[in-house]
């Protein structure tokens, strides 16, 4: 049950709200919460067991490429490379020129622009503070706050809880990237995105003389001035009103750059290992092909590792929704429902360091079991050492006391 609203006494851009869950409302939330939490717990179950398969996928593709790739010269495109995966490196040469063609900003040289936009406007933040009532029932007071921020995309006002004197205006333009179609090395054609993807960026200065064009294209009646970086749509820059924008340009020059894949034609493309996976290496500069390999295998580490924490993060909660219906049963006395959800989320912590190892260490085995049974058996060997040596010291011990 949601009860009245009301600004905060001496602050007009806060709204406070308080709403009321009964007891079976809320018996009826943690029932619901047992099915979403069984789904994710299966649904992590699935993460945890793929990822790890994405993982040694991933390793022996990479390992594969590591062996087949060849080094060759970029100074000419041979018959005999085709198909084959190759490393080339060198200087970068953009095809053509990135282009804004709304506002006519280009940036000769570079292998991309990117345009970016910020609007003035109203943002929401919400703080809610949730007590428990006697009776099992929960109080939660919610605090909507109001204030004037730059942000790149717009924030709706149509859905702030309260858009009385709160509303924001459409952004005549947003951010947007151009890049160059493609760019040469040498005599290798390589996609402008990816060549721009490792480009370092600088600010593109704005002249004057091109405000009144620009002005135009947005079609915005307020000044359109620059500090020869920015471009400001604002009557006093130094204290902005909502809907105001600032729109600056980047340009993307890559110099030099390195990558793997497939020779195909005059270019590269995606590289199709024996399991399957695809392989296309990109570095900014010039990186020699082990160098790409060993970065490769590393981001595939880390990768696997954030998986793994998010999937075993993931099983906690769709534990910990699973028995929330416990300590909601006995919120009924608000300090024992304190109590019993503490217990309950050590249970559910239990239960995901019990499950989510298991499960990798399943998928390890069913991806990995050669490498799997040599980690178990060098294992048994270690403990059969232990055992042995701790054995043979003791005998000695035990004569002696006899004698």
């Amino acid at each position: 049950m949601r009860s009245g609203g009301m600004h905060v006494p001496g602050d007009p851009m806060s709204f406070t709200e308080t709403t009321r869950t009964s007891w079976f409302s809320r018996l009826k939330s943690g029932v619901i919460g047992i099915f979403i939490g069984l789904i994710l717990v299966f649904g992590m179950i699935w993460l945890l067991a793929w990822n790890e398969g994405r993982s040694v996928k991933t390793y022996r593709a990479l390992v594969e490429g590591a062996g087949a790739v060849i080094d060759i010269d970029i100074g000419a495109v041979e018959a005999g490379n085709e198909g084959k995966l190759v490393h080339i490196a060198g200087r970068v040469d953009p095809i053509g020129t990135p282009t804004d063609s709304v506002l006519g900003v280009s940036a000769s040289g570079a292998s991309g622009l990117r345009r970016s936009v910020e609007m003035y406007q109203w943002v929401e933040e919400k703080k809610s503070e949730t007590r428990k009532t006697l009776g099992g029932g929960e109080e939660t007071v919610t605090t909507y706050a109001y204030a004037k921020e730059w942000r790149s995309d717009r924030a709706d006002s149509a859905d702030f809880r309260d858009g009385n004197g709160h509303q924001n205006p459409e952004m005549p333009i947003s951010g947007e990237r151009f890049t160059v179609e493609r760019a040469m090395l040498g005599a290798f054609s390589i996609d402008g995105r990816a060549v721009a993807d490792l480009g370092s960026d600088s600010v593109v200065p704005v002249a004057n003389a091109d405000l009144e064009r620009m002005a135009e294209a947005l079609g915005v009646t307020r000044p359109v001035k620059t500090d020869g970086q920015t471009i400001f749509v604002s009557a006093d820059r130094q204290n902005p009103a909502v809907g105001d924008l600032r729109i600056s340009f980047t340009r993307e020059d890559t110099e030099a750059a390195s990558f793997v894949g497939a020779q195909k034609g005059g270019g590269l493309v995606s590289y199709r290992t024996s399991n399957g996976r695809d392989l296309f290496l990109s570095s900014a500069g010039i990186a020699s092909a082990a160098d790409m390999f060993n970065a490769a295998q590393s981001e595939n580490t880390l990768i696997t590792w954030l998986v793994r924490v998010g999937g075993l993060i993931g099983l906690f909660i769709g534990f910990t929704l699973m028995l929330s219906l416990i300590s909601i049963i006995a919120d009924v006395i608000p300090v024992l429902g304190s109590v019993v959800a503490f217990g309950t989320g050590i249970i559910a912590a239990i239960l995901t360091l019990l499950l989510g190892p298991l499960v990798i260490a399943i998928a390890w085995f069913a991806y990995r079991p050669l490498l799997s049974l040599a980690i178990v058996a060098a294992g048994a060997l270690v403990g059969f050492a232990i055992f042995y040596l701790r054995a043979g010291k003791a005998k000695p011990i035990a004569g002696g006391l006899t004698a």
